[in-house]
């Protein structure tokens, strides 16, 4: 579904040139979760970003379906949820998991409809008509999920989604999202700088080397579908994690 091939992205001129990408490639195939870690600050929600169509690449493709659309077509293609969860502090839990819906067009009752009948599977039952200051982080994030996910897209693009939580919450939503893939399947891209996550959710992980940023390596995850977090309890799973940690730890010494 999504090749990224000789990617690079330049920001600023002269001396205040900065490369952000180099040569960057990889691929996501239909079905498949693929994440991509890397030391802060080497161009992972950069690459996201190019990709979601929120900019544009200077060099290299970006195809979809065998294609290559413009950055603005790629708005469309692609269901995206940032770091940050997003919500309108005025506008109950239901109101912002329905609200990409109804920018869509999508009739207001129709759009809380769909969103209600999901509100089970996204553990936010009982909570349709609380503000977001009423929520923990962890349903925060579930909200945010689901809102990025009822746009109805077979492909989602996910900014380190749990990064700000505490270590508990965190793990508690890794396990969440590894069980609720397997019902929703689709195919995702994971921004993360947990080696950890990583490999408990993906089917193959891309490292990213510090600024400029470019793949340095891939790592095939062979754990069994469906998948749950327990999975990377195994020693086959920590000897893919401590491979992981150890090359982003020997790129974030090269920086």
């Amino acid at each position: 579904m999504l090749e990224v091939e000789s990617v690079g992205k330049r920001y600023g001129s002269g001396d205040r040139e900065v490369v952000a990408l180099a040569d960057v490639s990889l691929s996501v195939a239909e079905g498949e979760f693929v994440a991509l870690v890397g030391p802060s600050g080497c161009g992972k929600t950069t690459l996201l970003n190019l990709i979601a169509g929120l900019d544009d690449v200077d060099s290299g493709q970006i195809r979809v379906d065998g294609e290559s659309p413009a950055a603005e077509q790629r708005l469309t293609r692609f269901g995206y949820m940032p770091q940050e969860d997003m919500l309108f502090p005025w506008r109950t839990v239901l109101e912002n998991v329905s609200l990409g819906l109804e920018v869509q067009g999508v009739d207001k009752r129709e759009a809380r409809g769909r969103a209600v009948e999901l509100f089970p599977q996204f553990g936010l039952v009982g909570f349709e008509h609380r503000r977001p200051h009423e929520l923990s982080g962890g349903m925060r994030q579930r909200a945010s999920f689901l809102r990025t996910y009822l746009l109805g897209r077979p492909f989602l693009l996910l900014d380190e989604p749990f990064g700000a939580l505490d270590a508990i919450t965190r793990g508690q939503l890794q396990a969440w999202l590894a069980e609720t893939w397997n019902r929703i399947g689709g195919s995702a891209l994971l921004v993360t700088h947990d080696p950890h996550e990583a490999v408990a959710l993906s089917d193959r992980v891309y490292v990213m080397s510090p600024r400029p940023g470019r793949i340095t390596n891939v790592l095939e995850v062979d754990l069994p579908r469906p998948r749950t977090t327990r999975a990377a309890e195994t020693q086959a799973a920590h000897r893919l994690i401590d491979f992981l940690r150890h090359e982003t730890e020997v790129d974030e010494v090269r920086a």
